[in-house]
């Protein structure tokens, strides 16, 4: 039921962290993989990869928040592979932290703009794609920062994480009646290399907030992933599927 053979996919984000470590266990799983982020170089290492364990992936560099970019790596799994069926929007960052009163507008619509608004214009071009499938799978990577904590100095990632929760609960009602799945995913703190914990002390704060009293591998959030991006989700759309180590519960 975790198999994705003949299914084309999408993964932004994919070249370091969670999105590299998805766009490798899709492509286990015999997906045909566009892989997405800003670094070329850090993209042609991962399709090296993918095609050394038997793997096919195509790489297109960008800018998540360009629209022309969004069209373009639609454009290429059409293209390439012939449509598209499964996409995991998974591009983002924390952006600069800070109070409210502090914050530049600029600083905040950077913020919005990577997490938020590039998630609207990845939709607006896979969306198209995947109803000339039949359907398919959409993903969009959010948090928990913003939907169960509030985290000081985090407001404008917190805002555009929880848009992605309402953004994904419009889009599974608009076209849940064309076979479109849309789901978003909250990991909780994951070790990589974008992660904030700079310093031991960090990383045991972080490591602490969790039930399970440890950080996450990109490897376990891709598996979560995988059972959004496969059949094995069938009937399951418009939720916030937590994979947050407990994070989201604990008090302790």
């Amino acid at each position: 039921m975790f198999t994705l053979t003949n299914k084309v996919a999408i993964v932004t984000g994919a070249s370091s962290g969670i999105g590299r470590a998805t766009a490798k266990l899709f492509a286990e799983q015999g997906a045909n993989l566009v892989v997405a982020a800003r670094r070329q170089q850090e993209l042609d290492s991962l399709v090296g990869e993918i095609e050394a364990d038997g793997g096919t992936a195509a790489a297109l560099a960008g800018d998540v928040r360009d629209e022309a970019y969004a069209k373009a790596l639609v454009e290429l799994a059409v293209k390439q592979f012939g449509g598209l069926d499964i996409a995991f929007n998974n591009a983002g960052a924390v952006g600069a932290m800070g109070p409210v009163p502090d914050m530049p507008p600029a600083t905040w619509h950077e913020t919005m703009d990577t997490n938020l608004t590039s998630a609207y214009l990845a939709a607006k071009h896979q969306i198209p794609a995947m109803l000339e499938r039949g359907g398919g799978s959409l993903i969009f990577t959010s948090s928990f920062v913003g939907y169960t904590a509030g985290m000081p100095g985090m407001a404008a990632y917190a805002a555009a994480k929880a848009g992605l929760i309402g953004l994904t609960q419009v889009l599974a009602a608009e076209y849940g009646p064309r076979g479109l799945r849309v789901n978003a995913l909250l990991p909780g703190g994951t070790d990589t290399p974008g992660a904030t914990t700079t310093t031991p002390e960090a990383r045991a704060f972080v490591e602490g907030i969790h039930a399970l009293k440890r950080m996450a591998q990109p490897e376990e959030i891709a598996r979560s992933a995988l059972y959004l991006a496969s059949d094995a989700s069938s009937f399951t759309t418009g939720t916030a599927l937590f994979a947050d180590g407990g994070v989201s519960i604990n008090r302790t």
